[in-house]
């Protein structure tokens, strides 16, 4: 089994000597730190690859402190992304319009390393003890999923969920290792990240499932695209030998060597466009057979609900 990634920081700042002081701090404490100049800069940084806790400066040009956590908190993927801001003021209407932007914390200029590591280290143990994102692909986990999917229906607006699951996984895990399907996984997670549009909603059921809450209007084409893009990421998992024969050998779950084809991507989705969607467990049943179906076509395929009753 890998060993669990660094945690990684996001440091936002315009001041370059700033940037390089907390690079350097908090690379030294075990941290990974990834830096950026503006907020416009961080904001598509973290749609990117969504860090564990981001560390902005307020004042900034083009969009400030407050802005970058705005735009985030009106992301679902980004809601409950730790964030602290650093600040040369210290007000007290500063900290409250902070506050109820959802920021975590505040550390004014200039800045004590020892306090700074502190609030890191215990917003860290808070989110960790609080929210149920994978730590894998650090996406929304079963808590956020069924809320996000009860909040949809609840709005009683158009609604498409997507289930995604990876056909020859676990061939490819005996296979090549944990580590090579921990690399599936988190590829397949980032895949969907940049597929999504803000306002859509990307979770990780767990293993090789993942889902995706959009508008029917768009559910066919993500789909097809997903799946388009899937495919061409699957040749760079494997070894040119295997690449070449298009199969892999492994055992099955009898313990007997067979071959099995390369990775390939199942979804079902499904849709309140003919009929309601009443509950998150009526959802979840008709994704699984929708999915199901989908899983049992060759290669990469999705299976809408065509179903008006």
């Amino acid at each position: 089994m890998s060993k669990d990634p660094p945690t990684r920081l996001l440091v936002v700042d315009d001041e370059a000597d700033i940037r390089a002081v907390l690079e350097d701090v908090l690379g030294a404490a075990g941290y990974r730190v990834q830096t950026c100049s503006n907020g416009v800069e961080a904001l598509e940084a973290i749609r990117q690859d969504p860090p564990d806790l981001c560390i902005a400066d307020l004042n900034m040009p083009d969009m400030d402190g407050f802005e970058l956590c705005r735009r985030l908190r009106q992301d679902a993927l980004f809601q409950h992304l730790p964030m602290i801001m650093l600040t040369a003021s210290g007000s007290l209407e500063n900290k409250i319009e902070g506050l109820d932007l959802g920021l975590d914390d505040f550390v004014t200029k200039p800045i004590d390393v020892a306090e700074l590591l502190a609030r890191i280290r215990m917003i860290l143990r808070r989110t960790q003890e609080g929210l149920d994102a994978n730590p894998l692909t650090r996406l929304p986990g079963n808590v956020s999923i069924e809320s996000r999917v009860k909040q949809a229906l609840a709005a009683n607006k158009p609604l498409a969920v997507l289930y995604l699951d990876l056909n020859q996984f676990k061939a490819y895990n005996d296979a090549y290792g944990y580590d090579a399907g921990d690399k599936v996984i988190k590829a397949t997670a980032q895949l969907l990240i940049k597929a999504s549009k803000p306002g859509e909603f990307v979770g990780h059921i767990g293993g090789d499932d993942f889902i995706l809450v959009t508008h029917p209007d768009r559910m066919e084409k993500l789909a097809e695209e997903i799946i388009g893009k899937f495919d061409q990421l699957v040749p760079g998992f494997y070894s040119e030998e295997d690449r070449a024969r298009g199969k892999i050998l492994s055992t099955d779950r009898l313990g007997r060597v067979v071959e099995f084809p390369l990775l390939s991507i199942a979804i079902g989705v499904c849709h309140n466009l003919y009929k309601r969607l009443n509950s998150y467990a009526q959802v979840s049943q008709y994704g699984a057979e929708l999915k199901k179906h989908a899983k049992m076509k060759p290669g990469s395929s999705y299976v809408v609900d065509r179903r008006r009753q």
